[in-house]
């Protein structure tokens, strides 16, 4: 399928040409591709001895590239810097669940600053941003989307069953089916998207987000095959990612035929260190994905762009950030900055530009890795100037002669380490404020009458069954000195408009078509180093009665017919912010209902 359908783009791309080139002219055009858990050490072109990644080799000779920029240690927080250019702990989002990975409503994206400006603007493959309103991609300026739920195929907000072969996923907010890898299918989407925008003769923003190569590790085979001397762990993961070099050289091939690449900025980045890959390769660095010591937040970030004098490789070695990347793609498009908006980060442009000797300014910059329902100070933290990081208050490393940070030289450098505190403790103070702005999900908005929350953004203290391998495992056993089960967990949100709710709780999602109390049978699972997420099999709840419980009231009760697949409670909401807490009684407690689906009636 991804055959016919590369071919199809082909031929469409080579009438095109002429009137998209012209197109082209005024306004460049932005691709971003940004892949998931993905870290520096994981190229060729970054000194790795063994991954193949040719395109992304070749990318990164015919770029500038950043080899001191930093993202978040985690993927939410990493893309809600990336996309709005300010600290991840000020947007809402310092976690990827437990309702912490919500970029807060007045935020604005990248997305929607270019489509005020008259952009088309596409957002494909992995969003992990929010997945009711407002928080959706569709409703942060993004024109065209097309993604899976959550942060990850097969996690609980995404499409019931899914897994990375012959999914279906979030086209416009309607369940489409799809032939093919994950991978493959949001590069095909977003190389539609391309053409037809050259089509229009328009300007256009394309983030090609991949949930490769996150876990679980599934691949195709052949690329599995590529590595068949290496561990299946690691031949699927560095497969993947070799899947990803493949599209990358795709759509850049696409770009050319279009006639468009002069006048497009093509950057290639990735969000995190890496997940599995350090055990190989890891650039001299210490750790990976969420650690705050260099190896789970430095990764690589390259720029190509021919009109702007971007296309012979240049390294950038100042320290930056993810907060810049916003910033710097309005300068060099021309893209205006919304006046409500002042940025944490700042432009790069001038670094970018290999022909400018930059006298670059002294600054600071943080990466922290909460993980937690409410920030804790000092957390996961890293504090970098030049080339100095402070990791977690109290150890000091000097990373131009010990990259690997095993000196720890704090106790000989006290008037650095004061320094770097006293920025952190002037930071943590501007934002603090801002943490209990709890992101709420909207009820009643005309924008989304028909709301389904899932377990995956339940608030609570402890992690919620945030994939679908837990949701079909049904985890019943009593916190540990606790007799009976108690769902302690709860949604925020926010009733627009008075008026009588329905509010239907179900264990199973809609689509699946289950019964509360049914047992399913493991699903299938596919090519790759690791089990699906559907392999597993779905357990009876055996629940007797499900229960409304809204801002800690338990307000009505209900038995759950044999072959119930929801029971249904109608009641009444006032304006305003609640908490929603919905359950079903079992033999051992409470157990919170994964699914619900809340509809205003009037």
């Amino acid at each position: 399928m991804r055959n016919v359908i590369s071919g199809c783009l082909a031929a469409v791309a080579t009438v095109l040409a002429p009137q998209a080139a012209a197109a082209a002219a005024d306004s460049p055009n932005v691709v971003i591709v940004i892949s998931d858990d993905q870290g520096y050490g994981d190229l060729g072109c970054t000194g790795n001895p063994i991954i193949r990644t040719p395109q992304i080799d070749r990318l990164a000779s015919e770029s500038v590239g950043l080899s001191d920029y930093h993202v978040a240690p985690t993927c939410s927080p990493t893309r809600c810097a990336f996309l709005t250019g300010h600290w991840t702990n000020r947007t809402g989002v310092w976690h990827t669940i437990m309702g912490r990975s919500m970029l807060r409503e007045d935020e604005v994206t990248v997305g929607r600053m270019f489509s005020n400006a008259g952009y088309e603007t596409g957002m494909f493959g992995k969003w992990h941003l929010g997945d009711n309103y407002p928080y959706r991609p569709e409703d942060r300026g993004f024109t065209e989307v097309y993604r899976h739920g959550g942060g990850g195929v097969g996690q609980t907000p995404d499409v019931w069953d899914n897994a990375y072969f012959d999914g279906a996923y979030f086209h416009n907010g309607e369940i489409v089916p799809a032939e093919g890898f994950c991978t493959d299918v949001f590069f095909e989407q977003a190389n539609a998207f391309i053409s037809e925008s050259a089509k229009q003769q328009k300007p256009f923003l394309a983030y090609i987000s991949t949930n490769a190569p996150h876990k679980p590790l599934h691949c195709p085979p052949q690329y599995m095959e590529m590595y068949e001397d290496q561990s299946d762990g690691i031949a699927a993961f560095y497969g993947m990612i070799t899947n990803i070099d493949d599209n990358v050289g795709r759509t850049r091939e696409l770009l050319e035929t279009l006639g468009i690449a002069d006048d497009t900025i093509f950057i290639f980045t990735t969000d995190n260190g890496t997940a599995s890959g350090a055990k190989i390769y890891n650039a001299g660095m210490r750790a990976g994905k969420g650690s705050p010591y260099e190896g789970g937040h430095r990764v690589p970030l390259f720029v190509h762009w021919p009109n702007g004098g971007l296309t012979e490789q240049h390294d950038v070695n100042e320290l930056t950030h993810a907060v810049d990347v916003v910033p710097t793609l309005l300068e060099m498009t021309g893209v205006a900055k919304p006046e409500s908006v002042k940025f944490d980060g700042v432009s790069i442009a001038a670094l970018l530009d290999p022909s400018k000797d930059v006298d670059w300014p002294k600054r600071f910059v943080i990466s922290d890795s909460q993980r937690v329902r409410d920030p804790i100070k000092w957390r996961g933290s890293a504090v970098m100037t030049g080339k100095y990081r402070l990791v977690n208050r109290d150890e000091l490393y000097d990373v131009s002669v010990d990259p690997g940070q095993k000196n720890d030289i704090a106790a000989e450098r006290p008037e650095i380490v004061a320094e770097m505190r006293d920025f952190y403790e002037r930071w943590w103070a501007e934002l603090e404020p801002t943490f209990s702005q709890t992101t709420e999900i909207y009820l009643g908005h005309p924008e989304h009458p028909v709301v389904t929350l899932t377990a995956h953004d339940w608030i609570q203290e402890v992690y919620p069954p945030w994939h679908q391998g837990s949701i079909r495992a049904a985890d019943r056993k009593p916190a540990r000195g606790q007799e009976k089960l108690k769902h302690l967990g709860h949604w925020a949100v926010k009733v627009v408009e008075d008026g009588k709710y329905r509010v239907s709780l179900r264990r199973w999602p809609a689509e699946s078509g289950a019964a509360i109390n049914a047992a399913l049978p493991a699903g299938d699972n596919v090519p790759g180093a690791t089990r699906a997420f559907r392999n597993v099999p779905g357990a009876s709840i055996a629940a007797t009665h499900a229960v409304l419980r809204i801002d800690d009231q338990d307000l009505a009760r209900k038995p759950v017919g044999e072959a119930a697949e929801e029971v249904r409670f109608v009641t009444e909401l006032a304006e305003g912010s609640h908490r929603l807490a919905p359950f079903f009684e079992i033999e051992q407690g409470e157990l919170g209902a994964y699914y619900v689906v809340v509809t205003k009636l009037d």
